[in-house]
């Protein structure tokens, strides 16, 4: 049976990766299918409506109660009190109004309200952090160091510096925002600045993108902490729930999701292991795009894996499954956060094109595919599916075709498992034996300890006490034979 061609839901269109718009860039599961460009138009449109709504609504509002107010106190000439809160309302709406029109202005036009610093060059900020810089870790101030030293080429190097520095700064007051008000706040960023670095450059691409990605991992590295998987969103929940799913689908199998990998293949397993490692590591870095180069080196080492084993170029329906099989493997900690993460502060221009922007957004694409897995994406039964997810069977290995290699390999690992069964009996016996030798040792020990006890209970020991000698008697006094010795010599003297 060709599980390919019952397969539902892996095969993906390369039309379905972009924009549902038709404007010719990657979309985004994330965004409804639109990609970075379309979503802030969209978003921006629904935000201006929602400001106009709360506008006419706060007007409805002051003219009931100016209604209600006159109906009652007909004739007063006194303050409306009531009507107070309603204008208040409405001026709070005026000014955020004219605060998002104006989001940006206020990075590029000095401010009014402080009083002017003294100018320095870029290196010497260096030497006196502010609070916030100093508590960062040393990756943000090796950051500083690297993108200062970038922009000392530049000549608006100077002017680049300030601006992303007073930004960063001025995040540090906008942490109650939602995640979304977050991302638009450093999107209307990277849209103002390209767009003066293009007027620069004269339309240099290249040096547009080279700046702006210093730019992303300068402010990224020192907003990470305050941006990464904030509080205001489920983000967490997510993580845990994709956590939980992948690991219910441990039991499928490569045969399942039809990946044209052959793990037999010493070059293909060590492929599969780095691509798993990429996309594990994805985690362990701070800038968006430091991430998207985890997920890029990730793809390559599966399209590496697809050309050995098909020895012929890898196609985009066979990369899909493969990408799904390896995140299976992998289960890369805090994926939907990393993937949010990517999706609202990277430069907006590496996700609409390039490799960068069709990896990743293969990466949303196997996310979602692994969220609606089901048994007939599978080629399975709904009971077959419900009984490998509930842990209560297993999904059987199919057989190899037999050839000379793998029958040798298996006739070695049977004689192996022959051979551990026969060593298991050995030590079993070996065991038996050290068992019994200790009981009789211990058997021995305490027949010992009676025999000794019973000989102490029948000739106990008796202590007679005896008289210490008297200092007359002599050292032999009880000596009998005495009588017998000689007499004792006498010293004779001899005259000289």
């Amino acid at each position: 049976m060709s599980h390919r061609s019952e397969r539902r839901g892996i095969h993906v269109d390369q039309s379905e990766l972009l924009c549902t718009k038709g404007c010719g860039f990657y979309g985004n599961t994330a965004w409804q299918g639109l990609c970075s460009k379309c979503w802030r138009e969209e978003y921006q449109q629904t935000r201006h409506k929602q400001i106009q709504e709360d506008h006419a609504l706060a007007e409805r509002l002051q003219k009931e109660e100016e209604a209600a107010y006159a109906n009652n106190h007909q004739g007063a000439a006194q303050p409306q009190p009531a009507i107070a809160p309603f204008s208040k309302f409405e001026e709070r709406k005026t000014k955020e109004k004219s605060r998002k029109v104006n989001t940006m202005t206020k990075f590029f036009t000095p401010s009014t309200k402080t009083p002017p610093k003294k100018e320095s060059v870029p290196g010497e900020v260096l030497s006196t952090p502010s609070p916030s810089v100093s508590r960062k870790p040393l990756e943000t101030d090796r950051t500083t160091r690297e993108f200062i030293d970038f922009l000392k080429t530049l000549k608006p190097g100077r002017e680049i510096f300030k601006q992303c520095r007073a930004f960063t700064e001025s995040m540090a007051y906008k942490r109650d925002l939602g995640a979304d008000e977050l991302s638009e706040c450093v999107q209307d960023f990277y849209q103002n600045l390209s767009d003066r670095l293009h007027t620069h450059f004269k339309g240099s691409s290249e040096r547009v993108e080279s700046v702006m990605d210093e730019v992303e991992r300068y402010m990224m590295t020192r907003l990470y902490e305050e941006v990464f998987c904030p509080e205001t969103t489920d983000d967490e929940k997510k993580d845990l729930a994709i956590q939980k799913r992948i690991r219910a689908l441990h039991w499928v199998t490569i045969e399942m999701l039809c990946v044209p990998v052959d793990e037999e293949i010493p070059e293909v397993s060590d492929n599969v292991v780095k691509a798993i490692t990429d996309v594990i590591e994805m985690d362990s870095k701070r800038v968006p795009r430091d991430k998207l180069t985890c997920i890029t080196r990730c793809s390559k080492h599966i399209f590496n894996a697809i050309n050995t084993t098909k020895k012929e170029a890898a196609s985009a329906d066979d990369f899909l499954p493969t990408l799904i099989y390896i995140v299976l493997k992998a289960n890369p900690p805090r994926l939907q956060s990393n993937i949010q993460y990517i999706t609202r502060f990277c430069n907006p221009s590496r996700l609409m094109s390039g490799e960068d922007g069709y990896y990743f957004t293969n990466l949303c694409c196997a996310v979602a595919f692994i969220e609606k897995l089901d048994g007939q994406s599978l080629n399975l039964s709904v009971e077959e599916f419900e009984l490998y997810m509930s842990g209560q069977a297993s999904p059987q290995r199919p057989q190899a075709a037999t050839s000379p290699a793998c029958s040798a390999a298996f006739s070695q690992m049977n004689e192996s498992l022959d051979l551990l069964t026969g060593l298991g009996v050995r030590q079993e016996r070996v065991m038996e034996g050290a068992r019994r030798l200790e009981s009789d040792l211990i058997d021995w020990r305490d027949g010992v300890e009676h025999k000794v006890q019973d000989v102490m209970e029948r000739f106990p020991l008796e202590m007679h006490p005896t008289a210490p000698p008297t200092a007359s008697s002599a050292i032999d006094a009880d000596n009998v034979e005495n009588d017998h010795l000689p007499s004792p010599l006498q010293p004779q003297l001899f005259a000289g």
